[in-house]
């Protein structure tokens, strides 16, 4: 116990500054209410986002190889050898690079605030067929037509919706029979003997709120993995790892999920 006491307390030096930041942020967001976490928000993702960790990047590659694969349900893109996706949680639309030449993107964001840094992005990929975001939340996006999408592709996101039950049968509504949901989430530590720690920091921060408040929601000791194998799927992989995550601050969410379902 004594040694544990030790490292928390070095890891709390180590991060002072980082803490006391935290802090006064919380405060800040605390007393000027959602519309300016919305904005950090989206200011904050775009920051981290500019520059992709290539180590991450060949994660997600490895998730989304098999999307080159799918055939379209639609007469006209199978035709084109093109395929519908739609996106849900968006942000500033990182995932574009993975997506197949000709695809035709519907997407789906709850912050209005990513919008401007969506559409600076989506310019780079004019090989994609991108629609302006739908500023809704997944659990509401009833303009998406049901049975009308071959993939949903969903990063990072479900640590900070409201209702994952209810997101998770959106999902299975807007796909078309044999449509496939792909996923990759950080999930709450799931090693607690040799990272114990990290699992206790990650419950102390989304506990107390200070997390959630100050990335719009998210919380770090979620694992999702359940909802989507009791969601209805006709059959679901999914994969506990440890994403390759160098900066020492976000080993927080190094614990992740990845997978894909089928409808």
């Amino acid at each position: 116990m004594a040694e544990v006491d030790h490292l928390i307390a070095t890891w709390i030096t180590d991060n002072l500054v980082y803490i006391i930041l935290f802090l006064l942020l919380a405060w800040t967001f605390k007393r000027h209410g959602a519309a300016l976490r919305h904005r950090w928000f989206a200011f904050i993702m775009s920051r981290l986002t500019k520059e992709k960790d290539a180590k991450l990047e060949e994660v997600k590659k490895d998730l989304f190889a098999s999307l080159g694969a799918i055939v379209s349900h639609d007469p006209q893109l199978r035709k084109n050898k093109a395929i519908k996706i739609l996106e849900v949680g968006v942000g500033t639309g990182v995932n574009f690079s993975h997506y197949p030449n000709g695809s035709h993107l519907t997407v789906v964001d709850p912050n209005p605030h990513f919008v401007k840094y969506y559409n600076d992005n989506r310019k780079k990929f004019p090989n994609i067929h991108s629609q302006d975001i739908i500023v809704t939340t997944g659990e509401e996006m009833d303009q998406v037509e049901s049975n009308s999408v071959d993939v949903v592709v969903m990063t990072l996101v479900l640590c900070s919706v409201g209702h994952t039950d209810k997101i998770l049968q959106q999902i299975l509504r807007v796909l078309v029979p044999g449509g496939k949901f792909y996923f990759l989430e950080h999930i709450r530590e799931f090693d607690s003997e040799k990272y114990g720690i990290r699992q206790k920091l990650q419950d102390f921060l989304t506990e107390t709120g200070i997390w959630p408040l100050l990335f719009d929601g998210c919380c770090l000791n979620r694992d999702m993995l359940s909802a989507i194998n009791e969601a209805g799927f006709s059959s679901v992989i999914g994969e506990r790892f440890y994403a390759p995550i160098s900066n020492f601050f976000f080993k927080i969410i190094q614990p992740q999920l990845k997978g894909v379902a089928e409808k």
